[in-house]
C-alpha cells in the first residue's frame, strides 16, 4: 500500500496510515500474537472449554469469600458492557458492507485466538493488581507493565494513549445512539446526548460498585432479548443459511463482487474490516478488560481469567455472528447503501417485523447498551488518570468524558474521532508486545491453575489460597 499516493489531506493521510495499519502490521501483530500465546497456553481455551463454561455461567449464582471488591459475574458484565453494544449491532454490518461476508470469518479468526489473548491480560491483571487509597483493587496493563517488566514509561505511556483514546470513543459512541434515535422517533440529538450524560453521570458517581451494580442487571437481559429477535429472523430465512455460509468461507479467501447497494471487496478489505472489528467487538489485546476484572472476588488469577475466554465467546462469536448472519440472511447487506450501513441491522429486523419495529428496536436497545458502554468506559478513563496523575486528576477526567458524551452526540469535534483507529493502535501496542514478553508467567500460571485447581492434586485449602504478592 502506497501511503504517499492516497495523502491529498490530512485527513486522508491520517485515513491511509489507519487502514495500513490496521491491514497489515496490527492484523499480522494480533493474529500471530495470539497463535503464540495460544501455543503457550497448549491450547487452553479450546482443551478446557467446557471447564470454562461451568466455572464462568455455571457459577453466576455462587456466593464468594474471596479477596475483591466485586463479584467475579459483575466483574464479566461490566467488561462485557464496553464491547457488547453499537460494535456488535452497527459495527459488524459496517464490517460486513465494507469487507464483504469474508469479512465475518475474519472477526471468527480473531475471536479464537483472542481468548488467549483476553486470558492472558486478565491472568497478568490479576496476579499484578493492587488497591488504592480507598481500599478497592485496581489493576490493568499498566501495573503488569510496570511492575513485572519494570517498562514504567510503556506502562505511562498505555495509560495517556488509553486515556486520550477514550475521548472520541465516547464521543462516537454516543454520536450513534444520537442518530439512531433522531431517526426513529425524531429525538433532537442534543436530547438525547442530555439524557445519555445524566444516566452516565448517575452510574459512574458511584464507582466501580455501582457500575457493576447497574451492568451485571442490564446486560445479561438486553444481550438475550436482542440475540432472540435476531435468531427469530434468521429462522424465519432458514433456508438462506447454507448459501450464506458458503458466502462467508468463499470471500474470506477471494474477492466478492459489486451487487444492489454493495459496492463489492477484495480480500485484504475482508480481513482488514474483519480484524479491526473483532478486536473492537471483544477488545482482545487493547487491555481494557484487565481493569475491570482487577476489582472480582477470586482464588486464583486463572480462575477470573477464564471469564475472559467466556466474554470472547459470547461477544464475538454469539452476538456478533448472530448481528451477520441476520444482515445476510434477509440480504439486507445487498439492499442498503455502504454510506447507510449503520443502518442495515434495522433494515433486517424490519423485513421481518415491520419497518418501525426494526427502526425503534434496535434504537432502544442501542441507548441501553450505549449507555452501559460508556459507564465502563469512563472508568477505564478514570482509572488511567489515577494511575497518572492521581485521583483528583482521575475525577476531572470524569467529567471530560461525560462532557465529551454531549458534544459527541450533537456531531461537534467529528475532527477529533478521526485519531480514534490510529489512538487505538498505539493502545495495542503498548500492550500486546508487554503481554507476548510476559508469555512465560502466563503460561507457569496456566500451568499452576491446572495442576492445583483443575486437577485437584493437592488439598482443598491450598488450592483455595493464591498469594496475589509472590504468586
Amino acid at each position: 500500500m502506497n501511503l504517499g499516493a492516497s495523502c491529498s489531506s490530512f485527513q486522508d493521510c491520517l485515513a491511509s496510515a489507519s487502514n495500513f495499519l490496521w491491514t497489515y502490521p496490527l492484523a499480522i501483530l494480533l493474529i500471530l500474537g495470539g497463535i503464540f500465546l495460544t501455543i503457550r497456553i497448549k491450547f487452553f481455551q479450546i482443551r478446557f472449554f467446557g471447564h470454562v463454561l461451568h466455572q464462568t455461567i455455571g457459577q453466576i449464582f455462587k456466593k464468594t469469600e474471596q479477596t475483591g471488591t466485586i463479584t467475579p459475574f459483575q466483574a464479566f458484565t461490566s467488561a462485557l458492557a464496553s464491547t457488547a453494544g453499537a460494535t456488535n449491532i452497527v459495527g459488524v454490518p459496517i464490517a460486513i458492507s465494507l469487507g464483504g461476508p469474508g469479512a465475518l470469518f475474519w472477526m471468527w479468526v480473531v475471536a479464537l485466538i483472542g481468548m488467549a489473548t483476553k486470558y492472558s491480560e486478565v491472568l497478568l491483571g490479576m496476579k499484578y493488581r493492587e488497591t488504592n487509597d480507598k481500599n478497592v483493587w485496581v489493576g490493568g496493563p499498566q501495573y503488569y507493565i510496570k511492575k513485572a517488566l519494570g517498562w514504567k514509561w510503556v506502562s505511562s505511556a498505555f495509560a495517556f494513549f488509553l486515556m486520550i483514546e477514550l475521548i472520541p470513543s465516547t464521543m462516537v459512541q454516543s454520536n450513534s445512539i444520537a442518530t439512531q434515535t433522531e431517526g426513529a422517533f425524531g429525538w433532537p440529538v442534543y436530547i438525547t446526548g442530555a439524557i445519555i450524560c445524566a444516566a452516565i453521570a448517575l452510574v459512574v458517581f458511584g464507582g466501580i460498585k455501582r457500575i457493576a451494580n447497574v451492568t451485571d442487571k442490564m446486560v445479561p437481559g438486553m444481550v438475550i432479548i436482542y440475540l432472540g429477535v435476531c435468531l427469530y429472523v434468521i429462522f424465519a430465512n432458514i433456508e438462506q443459511l447454507p448459501a450464506v455460509f458458503g458466502l462467508i468461507f468463499t470471500h474470506a479467501f477471494t474477492p466478492v463482487s459489486a451487487a444492489g447497494g454493495f459496492a463489492g471487496a477484495g480480500v485484504a478489505q475482508a480481513i482488514r474490516w474483519g480484524t479491526a472489528r473483532g478486536l473492537y467487538s471483544n477488545e482482545a489485546g487493547l487491555g481494557t478488560a484487565p481493569i475491570a476484572h482487577a476489582a472480582a472476588k477470586t482464588d486464583h488469577p486463572s480462575r477470573q481469567a477464564l471469564w475472559g475466554i467466556f466474554s470472547v465467546f459470547i461477544d464475538t462469536i454469539v452476538i456478533c455472528t448472530i448481528s451477520g448472519l441476520t444482515v445476510l440472511v434477509t440480504d439486507a447487506w445487498r439492499q442498503v447503501d455502504g454510506s447507510d450501513a449503520s443502518n442495515m441491522i434495522n433494515v433486517a429486523i424490519g423485513n421481518e417485523l415491520g419497518d418501525a419495529f426494526g427502526s425503534s428496536f434496535i434504537s432502544v436497545f442501542l441507548l441501553f447498551f450505549v449507555i452501559t458502554t460508556i459507564g465502563i468506559l469512563v472508568f477505564y478513563g478514570e482509572k488511567q488518570a489515577e494511575y497518572l496523575f492521581g485521583p483528583k486528576v482521575a475525577k476531572a477526567m470524569r467529567i471530560v468524558y461525560i462532557l465529551s458524551v454531549f458534544v459527541g452526540a450533537i456531531g461537534g469535534l467529528e475532527f477529533v474521532w478521526q485519531f480514534l483507529d490510529l489512538l487505538l493502535a498505539f493502545v495495542l501496542l503498548t500492550n500486546i508486545i508487554p503481554l507476548l514478553f510476559l508469555h512465560k508467567e502466563v503460561a507457569d500460571l496456566t500451568d499452576d491453575y491446572v495442576n492445583r485447581v483443575y486437577k485437584k492434586k493437592t488439598d482443598k485449602k491450598n488450592v483455595e489460597l493464591f498469594d496475589e504478592k509472590t504468586g
